[in-house]
């Protein structure tokens, strides 16, 4: 084996290694990344036997069931996390976010924390009291979620019967529910199985027992935005805007934001133009303002504490335009006009000198607001998207990676095949041309 056949050699396996630890950093920050954003609910508790699944007991040191787990639900797909009332979590979710429920089976159910005496039973009449669920063949394990949504009504609970058995496999993490804005309430309702006494293969009086796994968590849009769009165009009206035709209001299914809306109109009172507030109240998802006023729309999140506000004039009036567009009052902007001021269709105010008065607040500041809500949760959403297509496509990521080895290293050889040969056709050519100087000289000899 010459050098280069070393140094090939040698190369590729210096790729190999460089490979395989790529691969290994690659596998072991996606699960940590996916660990990271786990948020891990539920305990399992005894709850009797053939009570509707109602008690609510400690697991303590002599049950079948202690110390080990039939398996954990876990929460990943959002942005951050916040204990609402009664200490449920509240998953905050942004554009792009899927908040996703999974559980993972930790257990061989015909063979409980490796005890064969221990399996889960098949659970003919199980029921279950909190969810009004009466009898039913909820055979090996039943799952119930059930959803609240933001006008309280409950929907009727989704009852998966067989669901240790029939949905999961040992170790695998498996998806329960995708969950858009609500409340949930779920539980794990099964049934072990205890033989502790056996004569051959026969079972002497076996036992049972029930227990659950029940838990809580909400769901809530993390922005904080609200939509004005024209009432004839159609189009989006952004901070400050003007419109003759009035708007109305789309939530974006923004549910649990609390937004208000409160309207002024300009009075002649006995000095002058005076502001009015006409009303200061609840806003309704699609609810239309084509009435003339100065609109302060005011959306709030108790859950991340911020705060957007807009406001938009509805109506021709040019003081008022100029009011919402500038942030002056009523008295300053007809001091101007007095002095010689022009007011445009924006409502902005262009002084005799020509010069434009600036704003005395930033107009679009509720826009700007929005904006950077928007960026962070583009960016939290890019982020994530990245993230998940990597621990979503993580084989064909190593096999897009061990491709590209594959192709370095036949260059490579191919390269090195091709000097080899190049080289030994020049040692052929160069022996060709001495041949014939030995030649002469064994003839002289």
């Amino acid at each position: 084996m010459n050098m280069k056949t070393n140094v090939v050699h040698r190369l590729m396996s210096v790729l190999l290694t460089v490979f395989l630890v790529f691969c290994s950093c690659l596998v072991a920050s996606a699960k940590e990344d996916t660990a990271k954003n786990r948020y891990y609910l539920g305990e399992a508790v005894k709850t009797g036997w053939d009570n509707g699944y109602s008690g609510e007991e400690k697991i303590k040191e002599g049950d079948v069931h202690f110390n080990w787990k039939m398996g954990e639900f876990f929460v990943d797909g959002y942005s951050s996390v916040q204990n609402g009332d009664d200490d449920v979590p509240v998953f905050l979710k942004n554009v792009g976010d899927k908040v996703q429920l999974w559980f993972n089976l930790q257990q061989d159910i015909n063979k409980l924390n490796n005890d064969e005496n221990l399996t889960v039973s098949e659970d003919s009449n199980g029921a279950d009291e909190y969810f009004s669920i009466p009898k039913t063949d909820f055979k090996r394990g039943a799952l119930i979620i059930q959803k609240t949504g933001y006008n309280n009504a409950k929907e009727k609970p989704l009852v998966y019967t067989d669901y240790l058995a029939a949905k999961l496999s040992k170790d695998a993490d498996t998806k329960v529910e995708l969950c858009e804005e609500g409340d949930y309430e779920v539980a794990l309702d099964y049934e072990i199985k205890s033989t502790p006494r056996k004569i051959f293969d026969l079972e002497v009086i076996p036992e049972f027992s029930n227990y659950r796994i029940f838990f809580k968590f909400s769901v809530r849009n993390g922005n904080c935005m609200v939509y004005p769009f024209d009432v004839k165009t159609k189009g989006e009206l952004t901070n400050t805007s003007i419109t003759e035709n009035g708007f109305y209001l789309d939530f974006a299914n923004s549910r649990y934001l609390d937004i208000n809306v409160k309207k002024e109109v300009m009075n002649e009172g006995a000095t002058g133009l005076a502001e009015d507030v006409r009303f200061n109240r609840p806003a309704k998802d699609g609810e239309q303002y084509t009435d003339e006023g100065i609109y302060t729309i005011t959306a709030s999140n108790k859950y991340t504490g911020q705060l957007t506000t807009k406001k938009i004039y509805v109506g021709t009036d040019d003081v008022l335009k100029a009011v919402v567009a500038t942030g002056l009052t009523v008295s300053d902007i007809k001091k101007y006009i007095e002095e010689g001021a022009t007011i445009g269709k924006d409502g902005s105010i262009t002084l005799a000198s020509n010069k434009t008065i600036e704003p005395l607040t930033e107009p679009a500041t509720g826009l700007s607001s929005a904006q950077s809500t928007d960026k962070q949760a583009k960016k939290s959403t890019q982020d994530s998207a990245i993230m998940s297509f990597i621990t979503d496509n993580l084989k064909w990521v190593i096999i897009g990676c061990a491709a590209f080895v594959v192709v370095l290293l036949i260059v490579i050889i191919v390269a090195a095949k091709k000097r080899k040969k190049k080289k030994n056709l020049t040692k052929e050519n160069k022996t060709s041309d001495e041949e014939p100087e030995e030649v002469q000289h064994e003839k002289d000899d």
